[in-house]
């Protein structure tokens, strides 16, 4: 399914904007990120491809708050991420993660393991568990409310994880490296429903990959090396 070819929203409002972006660690000795100028507008999907050590997470970290620059600028819909934002609210409203390793906690049944980002919000706790079991539905397990991580599988616990991300209706969807855990026809579902969540509900998704195959369902391919932006392409990517 090529996300190009979906009628996706169309890109209008600027969403990300960084300049001279730099990411330095070990005192200097690391430079995961060297210069980074980018612009990524609303209803977009982007994927990030590059090789391992590249910069692509270190850059969706920035994108997510998990990370600050050394030095250079970053913007959220026109406001610093640095000095403009709070970093933990921001990241409870706006943002929903998806990680390649899931982070299920294991004592919490996957309704539980949804609801957590909810917590840190003034939603009842009926309500909770009310969006928490349509979320699971949404993506195909609404008999698997009360299984926990460890029985169920690789794939459904990706999606546990993605309707976990959606819980506090964000903005935007950070990927990193989604699919990484997957056989192939689970990477293929995944990569289906992040799609389809993305066209339905006009949501900017960011997607970090090494995989080509993958960055190419996007409608836009960023790809980075040596912590640098080497290409940006637009258009129909898939061959």
């Amino acid at each position: 399914m090529n996300a190009a070819a979906s009628n996706a929203a169309t890109p209008q409002t600027c969403l990300f904007e960084a300049v001279g972006l730099q990411k330095e660690f070990d005192d200097g000795r690391v430079q995961a990120l060297r210069g980074v100028d980018l612009r990524i507008s609303e209803g977009e999907f982007v994927s990030i491809i590059g090789p391992s050590g590249c910069g692509k997470t270190t850059l969706l970290q920035m994108l997510g708050a998990l990370d600050h620059p050394s030095s250079g600028e970053l913007k959220y819909r026109g406001k610093s991420m640095l000095h403009g934002l709070d970093a933990a609210t921001y990241r409870a409203r706006e943002i929903g993660f998806i990680f390649q390793a899931f982070h299920l906690l294991p004592t919490f049944t996957a309704v539980e393991n949804v609801q957590l980002p909810m917590l840190e919000t003034t939603t009842k706790a009926s309500e909770r568990r009310e969006r928490a079991a349509s979320l699971l539905k949404s993506v195909g397990l609404e008999h698997r409310t009360d299984h926990f991580p460890a029985k169920l599988s690789g794939g459904e616990r990706q999606r546990v994880a993605i309707a976990r991300s959606l819980a506090n209706q964000p903005s935007v969807l950070l990927a990193d490296e989604p699919t990484g855990n997957l056989d192939s026809e689970n990477a293929v579902m995944i990569l289906e429903l992040l799609i389809r969540i993305h066209r339905e509900q006009k949501m900017t998704l960011i997607l970090v990959t090494h995989d080509l195959s993958i960055a190419r369902q996007a409608s836009r391919m960023i790809e980075m090396k040596d912590g640098r932006v080497i290409n940006d392409l637009r258009g129909a990517l898939r061959p």
